[in-house]
C-alpha cells in the first residue's frame, strides 16, 4: 500500500542447515530491534492520513443521559466524530468468547474509561482537544466492585438479560461462570487429616505493561473493503469480531501484522481496531490510531485480581489428605477470557501434587472494576501463589523441609489428576525441585566492599537508605503446573504454507503463517524448523496476515507447539512432494531412490547413510512445491459443570525457583538477589530463547511479588494508577540474576518432543518470592505484592 511504512516485507535468515532445531540461532529481527530500525505499529505511516482519538468514561457505572458532539465537529480539521448511533450495522458488540464489550457504549457505561465516542482529525492534538468538546451527562448508578456486592440481594446487575451459554449454570447473574471439581470425599479426608492448615489470600490486579501501546492503521480499499495494518495477537480472531460489526465480508477485511512491542495476553482482546476501520470507512482516508500511556492502561483487559480460599490436610508423615479451596476471581465488566480462566484457575487448583480427595470451586465475577482477561499464566498464577503458600506453612507445622515436603507430594507421569486426567508425559517435580534447591547460592553480604557498602546491592539501591543495618537474608522454594495449548474441547489447530523453489541458483523455503510474533522468537523457530525439515540454508518468512489460514492466538505457551507442529507437518508434505519430483527425474539412475529412506540434507537428496543422489537445485529445476495445510493437536474436552471431570488439558508445563532476598526490615525494602529456576522444556528448539523466555516469565513473576498492582478505588471503581510513573515494572536494576537449569524430557505426544515454555516460570516465580519474605521476617504475608507497609506494620 503506497505511503504505508511496517515491519519489513520479509525476514529471511540464512544459516548452515545445522542451524536447524536444537541450535541457538540469532532472531531474525533481533539486530533490528536493538538499533532502533524495526518498525512497530506505532511507526506506521501514510502520506494522507487522519488520526483517531477514543473518548472514554469518566465515571465507572453511569446510564448515559445525553452526548453532544456538535462542538467538537465544528473544530477544525475534524473530519469526523461517532457514537454508538453511529455504527454501520445491528451488530455492535463483540468479546472473544461471549459478545457483551460494546463498540462504544450505549444507554450506560460499565467501567472507568469505557470507550463513548471517536473523533477523526487532521492531527492528534485536533483529534484530543476536539474530543475534550464533547459533551457527555452521565447520572451515576450503584457499583459493583466485589463479590459481595455483585451477589448479595437486590445487587445491580451489570448485564441484564443474560443469554451466553453460561447464563444457564451459574448462581447469579454477575457471576460470569463457575466450574467446580470434586473428587473423592474432601470432608472424610479431613477427619483423617493429623494436620490442617487453611489460609485466605488476595492476588493484585496485575498489568500486562508492554512497552508498545495499541497501535494500527486503517486504510480503505478501493473495492468498499478495508486494510488493517496492528499489532495484535490473533489476526483471524480479530477478523471474525471486526468484519460483522463493520458489516463486510471477511475477505473484505484485510489485515496484516505490524510490529508488536510485547503483549502477554493484553492484546488478545480488540483494542482500536474497529474503531480505526469505522474512522477509516467513514471519512474515506487512512486513520492511525495510537495510545498514550494512560489510554493503554484502559485500552487493555488485565490480569484478574483474585480473593483465595484454601484447605490442606496431611498425614504426620507429610502426606497430603485433601484440598478444600474456592477462587473467587473478579472479571470487571466484560467477560473477555474470564471463562477460560476460571477453567485453568480450578483445574489446576490443587497444584503439581498428588491429591486424591478434592472440593474445588473458582468463580469469575462481573463486576464495575477494569475488565480482565488473559495474562501470562492465565488463572494458574493465582492459585500456584496460595497452593504453594500453603505447601510452606504445612511443611512448618510438620517440621518438614518445605523442599522435601513438596517433592514427598509431588506429582510424576502416571498421576491421575483431579480432573480425571491422567499425566501421560513426564512430569518431573521432585527432579526440578532438587535441580533448584543444588544450584549454589548467592554469597552472604555482596554489598560489602574495600570502600565500604555499595549500596546498589542493597534495599533500597541508590536511594541510601542503608549500609546493611536491619538487613536479613531469606531463602524461598515454589514450583507450579501449568497447561499447554487450548482446553477444554476448544479446536485449537494452527496453519502453515510453506512453499519450496530454486531463487538464484539456490533452493529456498518460504514459510508463510499467521503466528503473531510478539517477541517469543517464532520468527526463528519456523526458520529452523524448515532447515531441518527441508534441507535448505535460505528460509524467508512471510508477514503475518490473513491471507492464509488462522494460526491461533501467541497465548497459552501455543505456538511453538501448535504452529511449529503446523509447519514441521506441512514441511514434511512439501518434502515429500520434492522427493516425488526427484524420482520421477532420476528414479531409473540409481536404485535407492526406491529402496533407501531419503531426506534432504545441506541443499541435497541424500540417502539415510549418507550418500548423496542429487542436488536440490537440480530436482526442482523451475519448479515449485507449494502447500498450505491444517495441523492440529491431541483433542481435550470439556470439563463436566458439576464435577470439573474431563480430559481438559493437551499438555502441562512445569518449573521451580528458589529465589533469595535480602529485606531492611526497618523500612520494608526488599532487594531479590537472585531468582535461580529449573524448568522442563521437553526439547528445546533454541536454547538461548528458551533460556531468554523462561528469565523474562520469572521477571513478570517478580513484579506482581514486589511492586506491580493496579489500583482500583474501592468506593469509585476508578483506576488510581494509570501510569508508568505509579505502576511500577522491574527495572534492570531490579531484576536479579536468574540461573537457569533447563531439563529436557520429550513429551512424545508433542512435535519434536517440545513443552510450551512460556508461562510456567511466571507461575512459581511469585510465590518463590514471597516464601522467602516471609522466612527473612517470619510475617504470613498471604496477599501480592508485598509493600513496605506490609512489612513494617505502619
Amino acid at each position: 500500500m503506497t505511503g504505508v511504512t511496517r515491519t519489513p516485507t520479509q525476514l529471511t535468515q540464512g544459516g548452515k542447515t545445522g542451524a536447524g532445531i536444537g541450535a541457538s540461532t540469532l532472531r531474525p529481527d533481533g539486530t533490528l530491534k536493538v538499533t532502533g530500525e524495526f518498525a512497530y505499529s506505532s511507526d506506521l505511516w501514510h502520506e494522507d492520513m487522519l488520526w483517531g482519538f477514543t473518548l472514554r468514561s469518566t465515571v465507572a457505572h453511569a446510564e448515559i443521559v445525553s452526548i453532544d458532539t456538535s462542538e467538537a465537529l465544528a473544530q477544525p480539521g475534524v473530519y469526523a466524530v461517532l457514537t454508538y448511533d453511529d455504527l454501520p450495522t445491528d451488530v455492535k458488540n463483540y468479546g472473544l468468547e461471549i459478545q457483551d464489550t460494546p463498540v462504544l457504549a450505549h444507554g450506560k457505561v460499565r467501567h472507568h474509561g469505557e470507550p463513548v465516542a471517536l473523533v477523526a482529525a487532521d492531527h492528534p492534538e485536533t483529534a484530543r482537544r476536539a474530543a475534550a468538546r464533547i459533551r457527555i451527562e452521565y447520572a451515576e448508578l450503584p457499583l459493583v466492585t466485589d463479590e459481595e456486592s455483585a451477589t448479595r440481594e437486590g445487587a445491580p446487575l451489570v448485564h441484564e438479560n443474560r443469554d451466553d451459554s453460561h447464563a444457564g449454570h451459574v448462581p447469579h447473574p454477575n457471576i460470569v461462570h463457575r466450574q467446580p471439581i470434586v473428587r473423592g470425599d474432601a470432608a472424610a479426608a479431613a477427619r483423617r487429616a493429623d494436620v490442617i492448615v487453611s489460609g485466605e489470600y488476595v492476588f493484585g490486579m496485575q498489568d500486562q505493561a508492554f512497552l508498545g501501546p495499541e497501535s494500527g492503521l486503517a486504510v480503505p480499499g478501493e473495492d468498499g473493503g478495508v486494510d488493517l495494518y496492528v499489532a495484535t495477537q490473533w489476526l483471524h480472531s480479530d477478523l471474525r469480531q471486526i468484519a460483522p460489526v463493520l458489516g463486510l465480508p471477511e475477505d473484505k477485511v484485510r489485515m496484516t501484522l505490524s510490529g508488536v512491542g510485547g503483549a502477554f495476553g493484553g492484546r488478545e482482546d480488540l483494542s482500536m481496531q474497529i474503531h480505526a476501520c469505522l474512522l477509516a470507512l467513514r471519512t474515506g482516508k487512512p486513520v492511525k490510531i495510537v495510545y498514550n500511556r494512560f489510554e493503554s492502561f484502559f485500552g487493555h483487559v488485565h490480569r484478574h485480581p483474585a480473593k483465595l480460599r484454601y484447605e490442606h490436610g496431611a498425614t504426620k508423615d507429610g502426606k497430603l489428605t485433601h484440598l478444600k479451596c474456592r477462587i473467587v476471581l473478579d472479571g470487571g465488566a466484560y467477560a473477555s477470557a474470564s471463562p477460560a480462566v476460571v477453567g485453568n484457575a480450578s483445574s489446576l487448583a490443587v497444584g503439581p501434587y498428588v491429591v486424591d480427595d478434592v472440593d474445588i470451586e473458582a468463580v469469575a465475577l462481573y463486576s464495575n472494576n477494569p475488565p480482565c482477561g488473559a495474562m501470562r499464566g492465565f488463572g494458574a498464577v493465582q492459585a500456584c501463589f496460595a497452593y504453594e503458600a500453603q505447601m510452606d506453612k504445612l511443611a512448618k507445622k510438620l517440621g518438614m523441609d518445605p523442599v522435601e515436603f513438596r517433592q514427598l507430594n509431588a506429582m510424576e507421569q502416571g498421576t491421575l489428576l483431579p480432573t480425571g486426567q491422567v499425566v501421560d508425559s513426564p512430569a518431573p517435580v521432585a527432579e526440578l525441585l532438587r535441580r533448584v534447591k543444588a544450584m549454589p547460592l548467592p554469597p552472604e553480604n555482596q554489598w560489602e566492599t574495600t570502600e565500604g557498602a555499595d549500596v546498589r546491592a542493597l534495599p533500597g539501591g541508590l536511594s541510601n537508605t542503608t549500609h546493611g543495618e536491619d538487613v536479613v537474608r531469606g531463602i524461598g522454594y515454589a514450583v507450579g503446573i501449568k497447561n499447554v495449548g487450548f482446553s477444554e474441547g476448544f479446536d485449537d489447530y494452527s496453519t502453515a504454507r510453506v512453499r519450496m523453489e530454486v531463487v538464484g541458483g539456490e533452493a529456498v523455503a518460504t514459510v508463510h503463517t499467521a503466528m503473531a510474533e510478539v517477541g517469543q522468537g517464532g520468527v526463528t523457530v519456523h526458520a529452523q524448523i524448515a532447515r531441518t525439515e527441508l534441507g535448505v540454508d535460505q528460509v524467508t518468512i512471510q508477514p503475518a496476515d490473513t491471507r492464509v489460514g488462522s494460526a491461533g492466538s501467541t497465548s497459552a505457551s501455543r505456538q511453538t507447539y501448535v504452529t511449529g507442529g503446523a509447519v514441521k507437518n506441512t514441511c514434511e508434505h512439501v518434502r515429500e512432494k520434492v522427493l516425488e519430483l526427484g524420482r520421477r527425474r532420476f528414479g531409473t539412475y540409481h536404485p535407492a531412490w526406491a529402496t533407501a529412506e531419503l531426506l534432504l540434507e545441506g541443499g541435497k537428496v541424500v540417502t539415510d547413510g549418507g550418500e548423496v543422489l542429487a542436488d536440490l537445485v537440480d530436482v526442482l529445476e523451475g519448479e515449485a512445491v507449494d502447500l498450505e495445510l491444517e495441523w492440529r493437536h491431541r483433542p481435550t474436552e470439556a470439563f463436566d459443570l458439576c464435577t470439573g471431570q474431563g480430559n481438559g488439558h493437551v499438555q502441562y508445563s512445569f518449573a521451580a525457583h528458589r529465589a533469595v532476598v535480602e529485606v531492611d526490615t526497618g523500612l520494608g525494602l526488599v532487594k531479590v538477589i537472585e531468582l535461580a529456576c529449573a524448568q522442563d522444556v521437553g526439547k528445546a528448539l533454541n536454547p538461548l530463547s528458551v533460556v531468554g523466555q523462561i528469565q523474562g516469565g520469572t521477571t513478570q513473576g517478580l513484579g506482581v511479588a514486589v511492586m506491580e498492582e493496579i489500583i482500583v478505588d474501592p468506593k469509585t471503581a476508578k483506576v488510581r494508577n494509570p501510569s508508568f510513573t505509579d505502576y511500577l515494572i522491574p527495572t534492570i536494576l531490579d531484576t536479579p540474576s536468574i540461573p537457569v537449569d533447563v531439563l529436557e524430557l520429550a513429551d512424545e505426544h508433542a512435535p519434536y518432543g517440545l513443552r510450551g515454555i512460556g508461562e510456567a516460570p511466571t507461575l512459581s516465580s511469585t510465590p518463590a518470592v514471597l516464601a522467602a519474605i516471609r522466612n527473612a521476617t517470619g510475617l504470613e504475608l498471604n496477599r501480592t505484592p508485598v509493600r513496605p507497609e506490609h512489612l513494617t506494620g505502619t
